[in-house]
């Protein structure tokens, strides 16, 4: 299925993603020669007002409060899906059949069961040349990409061991209140499925490795909070009403995992870490050396060189920003740094090349599948005495 020179998009959804992704598709055709220049067209929500304000804020040409009327319409190429996890499957599953290409924030799905019908959706459609992207950004920031392309070049040597935290404190303030994220039958999961399946994702992405087993805790530290007085995000700073409802996902998830060769790996999500805002990190140590990246320093990644000699040894900070980098040659002179949300103008330049070419975009819906199926693990060995799960 061929795309056309100015593919219309839609995007489902305009909360904080909403925000980020427009970001995406409104910079990356100023910036990178794609083979085809997207067209904001279509934003849809379920408020008329809401949605209206947000299109005109980030430079939607219409509005619609019923994502049905996206799938149906001729003229929309791309969906966009940036909408709570309980909704990803009913209208992934309907814009892929319906023949539009689908865009879709993590986690795929909240259940293994949706995201095993939309990985089959997806293969579906891709024998007949339409395409389906599962939006786990931060593989696009360039110094995650890099750290990738290193080990699979062998500069670590044979991997050892994989650390892999991801640390915020946005819910410490048990006034924080009570909204979709932290609904289990909205959000799948709490910290495991929000910000651990990032760092499960990214670990899996850089080392070439999947997991095949875990054993893992999980905890609710507040198990009540303020219901939501409006229809807001439940971010921190939104304000929460007299009654209490309760929270029905996890505070904190702690697991170790095993990859393919039996390679081991720690894990860390938290939205308990106090003081840490945004913090993803991983370390992946191995024969040769080791690399570790902190999000929180987004433009830097740390390589050790172990076959130095032990007087020259030491971690090395190399700042990714030169253009022979993975995607800093659209940008500024080397030194000038890039921010979170030159993330999602990668994924767009990625997403639209792939389908230009008639490609399939990654990661894919199978992937998203597998972190699930990761993340069902844990749960599941954390009702079970933190006993080893196959993932």
């Amino acid at each position: 299925m061929s795309l056309p020179q100015s593919p219309r998009v839609a995007m489902i959804g305009y909360g904080f993603m909403g925000a980020a992704h427009s970001q995406g598709w409104r910079v990356a055709p100023r910036f990178f020669d794609l083979p085809a220049k997207p067209q904001m067209q279509l934003l849809v929500g379920r408020s008329s007002t809401g949605v209206a304000d947000a299109a005109e804020r980030w430079g939607w040409a219409e509005t619609a409060t019923d994502w049905r009327e996206a799938i149906s319409r001729d003229d929309i190429d791309i969906i966009d899906i940036v909408t709570p996890g309980d909704s990803h499957a009913e209208i992934a599953i309907a814009a892929l059949d319906a023949g539009k290409h689908v865009l879709c924030e993590k986690p795929l799905a909240n259940t293994v069961e949706e995201a095993e019908a939309m990985a089959a959706a997806a293969e579906r459609a891709a024998a007949k040349g339409v395409y389906a992207m599962l939006g786990h950004t931060y593989r696009r920031v360039p110094a995650v990409t890099f750290a990738r392309d290193l080990i699979a070049a062998g500069k670590i040597g044979d991997i050892h061991q994989v650390r892999a935290s991801y640390l915020q404190d946005w819910l410490i303030d048990p006034e924080v209140p009570l909204a979709w994220r932290l609904q289990k039958e909205h959000a799948g999961s709490g910290a495991l499925g929000d910000i651990g399946a990032h760092i499960i994702d990214l670990t899996q992405f850089v080392t070439g490795l999947l997991i095949e087993s875990v054993s893992g805790t999980v905890e609710t530290i507040i198990k009540k909070r303020p219901i939501l007085t409006d229809h807001a995000s439940g971010l921190a700073g939104n304000k929460g009403g007299e009654e209490f409802g309760d929270v029905t996902v996890d505070d904190i998830a702690l697991f170790t995992a095993r990859f393919e060769g039996g390679k081991l790996g720690t894990f860390e999500a938290t939205r308990f870490s106090t003081g840490r805002k945004n913090a993803l990190r991983f370390e992946i140590s191995g024969s040769k050396g080791a690399i570790s990246f902190d999000l929180e320093d987004l433009n830097s990644l740390e390589y050790y060189d172990a076959t130095l000699p032990a007087e020259e040894q030491g971690f090395t900070k190399i700042l990714v920003t030169e253009p022979g980098h993975p995607y800093v040659s659209a940008w500024w002179p080397a030194g000038h740094m890039l921010g979170y949300e030159h993330a999602f103008s990668h994924q767009v330049k990625d997403l639209i090349e792939a389908i230009a070419a008639d490609q399939q975009p990654t990661p894919t819906f199978a992937d998203g599948l597998k972190v699930q199926q990761v993340l069902a693990a844990v749960e599941a060995s954390s009702a079970n005495g933190s006993a080893w799960t196959q993932a």
